[in-house]
């Protein structure tokens, strides 16, 4: 792997190295799908186990990304994203060890039964064979991809962003040698070793039919040019334009905390709230309360008219705010009429990302639920559970917001498609 990385950083054949990974993705994709589901266990633990011990190493090398962005001007959302500390370390290993400890989706019988002449028909899951990941400013991708992957059965080629090359690479270095410890092919997690942009183009192109899915994770730029380019299909979102929406009725103390973490905790993920709506009959109690919250804790609120007069901080909203994913301490907020009109907006302005309404009204609460079409909708609670961690999965590889094949956080489960085996006693068709 450092032959390869010199070589190309210093203006190789991009073409010629991709189409060889891609080739030794697809033979470790065959030794994966074969591969024994105690043995990627315990490649995973391993893995885990060589991240805890490479933290020294892997947090020296975030330090001198960071100071390579800082050097570029990075925003502070984007700093945020790439930064890595103890703890973050110690959290992508145990992610790692949580995706060892899942139930292995490869060979489950999803559905069973006998047909008059006899047949006795399987659907059983299969591994989908080799996954390009694309993603950015996030080294911990390297290892949720990786470790997600590889318990689905399937090689992964990585392919992360320049300014998280130097973690990314470290993170990816301990990984392997887990794999390796425990018999499995190096080749089954490959991380693209040059920051050439030629290498997302071969990526896309499929790699002479080697890739078969392609997972794009980063902002609207990277991810358009995915789906606009890939010629292979593409597990993807465009934006998170995520929406809270306080209902009458809604308990303000609740409403404030739920809002509150659903902007603050995190600006720069794809789960963070864009647009707050509030219902008309709580502009007396609830939205000047939660207008200056938001403000005290340095959010920039742009609203309409009904929100201004709450504060004359605020800022006018244009009909483009409506549709921006700020990734920043900023928030829209809007007067709407009622349940209708909330989720008529969502369903105008949205990105079927992440919707959540915040009401004790439980009749109020199911029609949210059913006519939000959203890959994920929540009650009462945060829109920053839109990850896969939170959903048990261990980790994500990413979020779809597609309706074919897979939606919403994209697990070890996810990972997986399905074939039937059918079981005859000597049966001829008439």
């Amino acid at each position: 792997m450092k032959a390869h990385l010199e070589k190309t950083e210093a203006g190789g054949d991009v073409a010629a190295l991709m189409r060889d990974m891609g080739r030794r993705a697809r033979a470790a994709a065959r030794a994966l799908a074969l591969a024994a589901p105690a043995k990627k266990t315990a490649a995973l633990k391993a893995a885990a186990a060589a991240i805890r011990q490479s933290a020294s190493a892997i947090l020296q090398a975030n330090a001198e990304d960071i100071s390579a962005a800082r050097a570029d001007q990075a925003t502070p959302a984007f700093l945020d994203r790439l930064s890595l500390d103890d703890n973050s370390v110690a959290a992508i290993a145990e992610g790692v060890a949580t995706v060892a400890a899942l139930a292995d989706p490869v060979g489950e019988v999803t559905a069973s039964w006998r047909r008059p002449n006899g047949l006795r028909i399987e659907r059983v899951r299969t591994p989908l064979g080799v996954i390009a990941v694309i993603y950015e400013s996030r080294p911990n991708v390297t290892a949720d991809a990786g470790a997600l992957a590889l318990k689905a059965g399937n090689a992964v080629i990585l392919r992360g962003g320049s300014e998280s090359f130097r973690s990314s690479r470290a993170i990816h270095q301990a990984m392997v040698r887990g794999l390796e410890s425990e018999g499995l092919p190096a080749d089954a997690i490959q991380l693209v070793p040059t920051r050439d942009r030629a290498a997302v183009g071969e990526l896309l192109s499929g790699l002479g039919g080697m890739i078969d899915v392609v997972v794009p994770r980063g902002g609207k730029e990277l991810v358009g040019r995915v789906e606009a380019e890939a010629r292979v299909p593409v597990f993807a979102h465009l934006e998170g334009i995520c929406h809270v929406y306080v209902h009458a009725p809604a308990d303000l103390a609740m409403a404030k905390e739920i809002v509150f973490n659903a902007k603050m905790r995190r600006t720069g993920v794809c789960g963070a709230a864009e647009t707050l709506l509030v219902d008309r009959a709580l502009i007396a109690t609830h939205l000047k309360p939660l207008v200056e919250m938001l403000i005290a804790a340095g959010c920039e609120i742009r609203g309409d008219e009904a929100t201004r007069a709450a504060d004359k901080r605020v800022m006018p909203a244009s009909e483009q705010d409506w549709t921006t994913e700020y990734l920043d301490a900023i928030l829209s907020v809007k007067v709407v009429d009622g349940l209708e009109a909330a989720i008529d907006h969502i369903e105008r302005y949205g990105s079927h990302h992440t919707d959540s309404i915040v009401t004790q009204d439980k009749t109020a609460a199911e029609k949210f639920l059913q006519e939000v079409d959203s890959a994920i909708v929540l009650h009462n609670a945060s829109t920053q559970f839109a990850d896969g961690g939170e959903f048990g999965f261990g980790g994500e590889i990413g979020i779809a917001t597609g309706r074919l094949h897979a939606r919403g956080p994209v697990g070890a489960e996810q990972l997986t498609s399905f074939k039937y085996r059918v079981h005859g006693s000597g049966q001829t068709r008439p």
